[in-house]
Order: C-alpha cells, then structure tokens, then sequence
C-alpha cells in the first residue's frame, strides 16, 4: 500500500471537509425551507382570522356579505363594500395557491383549504362575482377555482 504524504493528507482532509460543508448547507436550505413553510402558514393563518374577524365582527357588514354570498339585491353601496370585500378574499386565496405551486403551502393544508373554496364557490353570489373578476388573477390560480365550480360554472 502507497503512503500518503502530508500534501496528500491534506488535500484529502479538504476534500472531506468540502464534503461536509455541503452536507451542511444542504441541512441548514432544509431547515430554512421548513421555517419558510411555517412563517406562510402563520400569515395566512392571521390574514384569514383578520378578515372573518372584520366581517363578523360588524353586523352590517355580515349582512351584506352574507347576502352577497347568496346572491340576493344589494345596493350601489353595499355592492360595492362586497365586492371589495370579495376582492380581498379571492387575493388571498390566490396568495394561497401561489405559496403551494412554490412549495411553501403544505400538500394536506392545500386539500383542506381546497375543499374551503369548493363550499365556498358553490354559493351563487360568489360565483358570478368570480367570473365577472377571473381575468385579473393568475391564469393558474383561475383554472383552479373555475375546476372547482359545481352549481355555478363561467360561462
């Protein structure tokens, strides 16, 4: 067997050091990438709360997204604060889907709220508002919902 001289033991411990640094970073991307998951799902998390907060919070409020969501006659005003209202949650959502195609939603997470959007959207208010507005999400994000849509479908 060849003996190593001390150049060669050195080159070699490099080597295995190099190798270990890569493993490391490797570990340290994994973690970060988990933490990243954590810190998307807590901010959804509040975004979600903040906003059924404010909706249910304010009985005026709730009345006219409740209506809304069923599609019954609202004022110029009122047609208006749901639609904002609906904006914003369909925003959100789109946030959502947008951190699962990026991998920093949770698969099991993804279903659930999924199924959240599918109750959702089969109220008739809702959905005609989600068509009347679909141009101006992500084309992605649209093919999602509008596969979810099962009373009320685009025309």
């Amino acid at each position: 067997m060849k003996k190593l001289d001390f150049g060669q033991t050195l080159h070699l411990l490099g080597n295995v050091g190099v190798v270990i640094g890569i493993f490391l970073l490797v570990y340290e991307l994994n973690q970060n990438r988990e933490m990243m998951q954590a810190q998307t799902r807590n901010e959804i998390s509040q975004a979600v709360a903040t906003m059924l907060f404010e909706i249910t919070s304010d009985r005026e409020y709730a009345n006219i997204n409740f209506r809304g969501d069923k599609g019954e006659e609202l004022t110029e005003l009122e047609s208006y604060q749901y639609l904002g209202s609906m904006l914003a949650q369909f925003r959100l959502n789109e946030n959502v889907h947008y951190q699962y195609r990026n991998g920093l939603y949770d698969e099991f997470e993804f279903a659930a709220q999924k199924n959240t959007w599918r109750v959702r959207f089969a109220d008739k208010g809702i959905a005609k508002l989600w068509c009347a507005v679909q141009a101006g999400f992500s084309p992605e994000f649209a093919a999602e919902i509008n596969g979810l849509l099962t009373t009320y479908k685009c025309e």
